[in-house]
């Protein structure tokens, strides 16, 4: 199965600026893998298929190249898998840390919400935690995946600043609570994790 989103022009003067189409196929069941020097980023049922873009509009594209890019920038490999039992962050997040050989994942969730994981913490504990999707921009997804990287080498990085506004929750909590329902309703359970094949494109190049 194939999920395609355009992703329109972000400003320019961003870290990846530019219109950019993310293809998603999936490659069949994902599996626990032991290469040490990888971070696998696991997304939920709806990212880059029914939904393209964060809850204040950043295109999927955008968002997976930044979070790739700061993987692989830390000479870390990234991988790439759904997990479509669940909607829940910590779920998503904690599953992907299970499959990855360093033990680290980041989770992200359509809406943008994100989290960086360890699979022998607890399913609700986390390294990192970036709670307000809509303070979240593309700088911060690649800082987030430099962060993860430098989890998997064994380091212990500063946690990534995180911009705060206490009318935040208030302005975006309807539009966030519509969006998780709609994603709610992909979560197949008891489903097991897929590998994803992952293309990003220029639009109008591919």
């Amino acid at each position: 199965m194939s999920h395609t989103a355009s992703a329109a022009t972000v400003s320019a003067g961003g870290p990846a600026a530019g219109g950019y189409t993310l293809r998603l196929t999936d490659k069949g069941p994902a599996q626990a893998r032991h290469r040490a020097d990888e971070v696998v980023i696991g997304v939920s049922p709806a990212f880059g298929g029914l939904f393209t873009k964060t809850i204040v509009g950043i295109p999927h594209a955008e968002v997976l190249r930044e979070l790739l890019a700061g993987v692989e920038e830390q000479g870390v490999h990234a991988r790439v898998v759904r997990v479509p039992a669940s909607s829940d962050l910590a779920v998503i997040a904690h599953t992907a840390a299970k499959l990855s050989g360093s033990g680290i994942a980041v989770g992200i969730l359509s809406r943008g919400t994100t989290m960086i994981h360890q699979k022998d913490l607890v399913r609700l504990s986390n390294l990192e935690l970036f709670p307000q999707a809509p303070l979240l921009d593309l700088e911060t997804f690649r800082l987030v995946g430099h962060n993860a990287a430098r989890y998997a080498k064994g380091e212990s990085p500063q946690p990534v600043a995180s911009r705060n506004d206490y009318m935040a929750r208030p302005r975006w909590q309807a539009k966030a609570a519509l969006l998780h329902i709609k994603e709610t309703q992909l979560v197949r359970p008891g489903a097991v994790p897929v590998e994803l094949e992952v293309s990003i494109t220029r639009a109008g190049l591919d």
